[in-house]
């Protein structure tokens, strides 16, 4: 497969596979042993990206294989990076995604995935795919209202009636738009994965109306609008970076946090937060995007394989991830937690007049139209 005249993100591979003889690709193996040798050092929670630059392992890593060939030249690894474990919902359906790649392009293509943030948080893998040096990765839409406006729209609350509103919007012209909106800033949306609904977990007291989060520190995603949400229900919002949360909690820095419930479960956060209140005030997407400057160098039928198997991964995450929340509130519950299903109408209400204060924007607008597919047409 000639990579040659594609973008610069390309480079790199091309020189090692393409130059025939041999030496790039015996340099190219040697790079990966190496990698792969010093792979304890990247789970490490002392390992982390900076903004600023990667280390020289992760720059050989990511040089390697962004958009790698094999030494016979035939097949294309696409590599992704995401934060999440691996027994999460998203990871079995990114490495069904790459099943599916292989089985679609006749083993032309592949997908070589690394979790658990090995590669960095969510907005550094942001940034790696803005200048081509990552493939693909999976952010929550909050972060990306900080490089996307638009995406703001999925960090106000009360916006779906239900899930069957909330699925409609996003495979809606809506959800389409949303995605496209992504390439102004080099990014490429490919679908939307599930990610529930957002509800509080505190370490000392239930949250059963919103004047019980008076005065209490909760920890946020980095999000303005997330941010906006919190202050407008009584409490103080402190963002802080996820793998910070469990910490937070422990030593009281914060007083709660809100998240789903596979996602409360899976992080232990129950061993310091043991009350868990289901307002589902938000319900965020996980998005699943590309380099944009990656997707470019692709051509016609290689995007046909990888769009085939996003929306099979799609699909399949979203059967499972109903199926792990039942799962994970059960256990949740022999875990000593007391989940409480509180009245919504009182956090509706408190949040109304920073929902009416979008009225006449873009933003405003965009609430109108989901508001309008809340029955199907």
């Amino acid at each position: 497969m000639d990579l040659r005249g594609r973008s610069a993100a390309f480079s790199p591979i091309e020189r090692m596979c393409n130059d025939g003889d041999g030496k790039p690709a015996q340099q190219l193996h040697a790079m990966r042993g190496a990698i792969a040798a010093q792979r304890p050092m990247l789970k490490s929670n002392e390992y982390r990206l900076t903004s600023a630059g990667a280390a020289p392992l992760v720059t050989a890593l990511l040089l390697t294989s962004v958009v790698a060939c094999d030494e016979s030249g035939d097949t294309i690894t696409l590599t992704l990076g995401h934060s999440l474990d691996t027994g999460h919902t998203v990871h079995q359906a990114m490495e069904l995604l790459g099943e599916r790649l292989a089985m679609y392009s006749g083993g032309q293509m592949q997908v070589r995935i690394y979790a658990n943030g090995q590669l960095g948080s969510e907005r550094e893998t942001i940034e790696l795919l803005q200048i081509g040096s990552l493939a693909m990765t999976k952010v929550s839409a909050s972060p990306l209202e900080g490089f996307v406006p638009a995406m703001q729209v999925f960090s106000l609350p009360y916006i779906f009636a239900d899930r069957n509103h909330y699925f409609r919007v996003l495979d809606s012209e809506i959800g389409e738009q949303l995605l496209k909106s992504l390439r102004i800033a080099r990014l490429h949306g490919l679908g939307f994965y599930d990610a529930g609904s957002r509800s509080f977990y505190t370490r000392d007291h239930p949250v059963n109306m919103p004047v019980d989060l008076h005065g209490l520190k909760i920890r946020v995603m980095k999000s303005r609008t997330a941010v906006e949400m919190i202050a407008a229900l009584g409490g103080s919002p402190t963002p802080i970076s996820f793998g910070e949360v469990y910490t937070a909690l422990q030593q009281g820095v914060v007083d709660g946090a809100e998240n789903n419930a596979p996602s409360f479960f899976r992080t232990r956060h129950y061993e310091a937060a043991k009350f868990y209140s289901l307002d589902e005030h938000t319900s965020v997407p996980d998005v699943l995007i590309m380099s944009e400057r990656v997707w470019q160098g692709l051509d016609a039928r290689q995007r046909q394989w990888l769009m085939r198997a996003v929306q099979d991964s799609v699909r399949y995450q979203r059967e499972i991830w109903q199926q792990d929340t039942e799962r994970s509130l059960k256990a949740l519950a022999r875990e000593g937690v007391t989940i409480i299903r509180p009245d919504k109408a009182p956090f509706r209400e408190a949040v109304a007049i920073m929902k009416a204060s979008y009225e006449g924007t873009e933003t405003g607008n965009m609430l109108k139209a989901i508001a309008d597919l809340e029955r199907p047409q």
